[in-house]
């Protein structure tokens, strides 16, 4: 399961850790003798010396005669379980932990690669506006830059995971996840509290523990243990403390400036909260493309460039009121 501030979880959602655990090693589509037999044959017959030709643009994303086979047959088997009466009796099964999805351009997951490319380009275009409209003199910018940077990495993980399944992919994606979750969590005690007009020492401290959290956790799914369910949990800890910081500050930053924009960060969270909830109600992939996971991801793109919008007037309220008081 994927985090950042578009992606934080929330605890309605616990028992997911232990439902994507279970999907992660096996699915009643991989057991389905009707698959296992397609997979073989198509091997047997199609991966010899003289086998099957697969497209440029789908060897250059690692597609092998073996994947191809598995492609096939997950789509031939889907399409004979449709075919079956009565319908409810034979419904779409899941296949490595996955849907059969209808790949574009070699893509495994097109939905949500397009999806995630549009959270990227939020981010960018959010670290555009942060450089160009807060002030180098503001002692917050990096921090804010740093978030930007951080989301950028995530989505772009997140976009290699979707084009192409691997066990290195899936890796890379949640450890970038677990990254920009983690600085999500570094990021809100420094605004809220203003950690940056504290003592230095507060500061190197609190990074320090966060770097260490970060470490420690990369280093037992590494080293240790792989755990989707511990994975959850951590992520599922962090991002409802960040929320709740998030929230308690928007009710805060109300009363004190007086206007709409200063509330937004709790609308957010609560915003982020509801695209979560669209992994509750997971279904067969519209059009073969299109399912909840995908549109979660859709979800969290306006939220980001709202974020973005709040931390501008966040900032420029700040050094309007230095200026005055000057």
């Amino acid at each position: 399961m994927r985090v950042n501030l578009q992606r934080r979880c929330v605890l309605p959602i616990l028992w997911l850790a232990i439902c994507f655990n279970g999907q992660a090693s096996a699915s009643l589509g991989d057991r389905q003798p009707e698959f296992k037999t397609c997979v073989a044959a198509c091997v047997e017959t199609n991966c010899g010396p003289n086998g099957l030709s697969i497209p440029l643009h789908r060897r250059l994303l690692l597609w092998t005669c073996p994947s191809e086979c598995d492609y096939a047959c997950q789509h031939i088997t889907t399409t004979h379980r449709l075919a079956r009466d009565p319908p409810h009796l034979f419904p779409i099964l899941q296949y490595h932990g996955k849907w059969p999805f209808h790949r574009f351009l070699g893509m495994q997951e097109p939905a949500s690669v397009l999806f995630s490319l549009c959270n990227f380009l939020a981010h960018l275009s959010g670290l555009e506006r942060l450089k160009r409209d807060i002030p180098a003199s503001y002692s917050l910018r990096k921090w804010y830059l740093g978030f930007g940077y951080m989301g950028l990495l995530s989505w772009a993980a997140s976009m290699l995971f979707h084009t192409r399944d691997f066990t290195w992919t899936e890796r890379v994606d949640y450890y970038a996840a677990g990254g920009s979750v983690m600085y999500g969590l570094y990021l809100a005690p420094i605004r809220v509290f203003r950690l940056d007009r504290k003592p230095a020492t507060l500061l190197r401290l609190w990074t320090a523990l966060c770097a260490s959290l970060y470490t420690l956790h990369l280093a037992y799914l590494t080293l240790v243990r792989f755990d989707y369910t511990y994975n959850m949990l951590a992520n599922i800890i962090i991002g409802v403390l960040q929320n709740l910081l998030w929230t308690l500050f928007s009710i805060r930053r109300y009363r004190r400036v007086g206007r709409v924009w200063a509330a937004w960060p709790g609308l957010i969270v609560a915003w982020i909260v509801l695209a979560m909830s669209l992994e509750l109600f997971d279904f067969a992939p519209w059009r073969g493309m299109v399912d909840a996971h995908s549109l979660w991801h859709l979800g969290t793109v306006g939220p980001t460039v709202w974020w973005y919008s709040f931390l501008v007037k966040d900032a420029r309220e700040e050094l309007l009121g230095v200026r005055l008081k000057a």
